[in-house]
């Protein structure tokens, strides 16, 4: 399953036998049971899971008790509360599991030292924070542009494998509207088709 991580660096940079065997070296691995909280508001989050099986959420909860999503992590994707884990300062986000995982979790003075050891990290790790940059404007000017129908068809081809695995709340909180609202837009797509 280690061999994911590599695949996913695979993808930016390539790596000598001897710098995967540095990195593997770096990351712990750890299984949870479904609903298990990882971060939560408060907790010291200097670290970022790498999913090899499973599903993680990353969300918050306003004052009226609404959860809004802001993304999942599925294999070959990471999580992190990325305030706390760049600022050094407490996590403001939850973190949990949605389906028992499997994860690497690489802390962030790890990160470092691996920055020193492999400099093609660094190259790595500022690819997929541009990456994640860019997802999330995306992710803001949707919202403030697309229907929620459009919303939900593009988190159909972000997701495609995990749609049938998730409560039907938890992507519509992504989305930004309510279950009910989600509920009759899904019956009244399904009609047009």
């Amino acid at each position: 399953m280690k061999s994911l991580l590599l695949q996913s660096i695979a993808k930016h940079v390539s790596l000598t036998e001897k710098e995967e065997e540095i990195v593997l070296n770096a990351c712990s691995s750890s299984t949870f049971k479904n609903k298990t909280m990882l971060i939560k508001p408060g907790d010291e989050a200097h670290f970022t899971y790498f999913v090899l099986k499973g599903i993680l959420r990353s969300y918050t909860i306003d004052d009226n008790g609404t959860i809004h999503i802001l993304s999942f992590a599925t294999p070959g994707w990471w999580m992190a509360d990325m305030y706390s884990y760049l600022t050094d300062k407490p996590a403001i986000l939850y973190v949990d599991v949605i389906e028992e995982c499997e994860v690497l979790i690489l802390q962030k003075s790890d990160v470092e030292n691996l920055y020193s050891k492999v400099p093609k990290l660094e190259r790595f790790f500022r690819i997929l924070t541009e990456n994640n940059l860019v997802a999330n404007q995306q992710r803001v000017l949707d919202k403030m542009a697309l229907t929620a129908e459009e919303r939900y068809e593009k988190f159909l081809q972000k997701y495609p494998t995990v749609v049938n695995c998730l409560p039907q709340k938890y992507i519509a909180s992504f989305i930004g509207v309510t279950p009910e609202f989600f509920s009759k837009m899904k019956s009244n797509m399904l009609r047009k088709k």
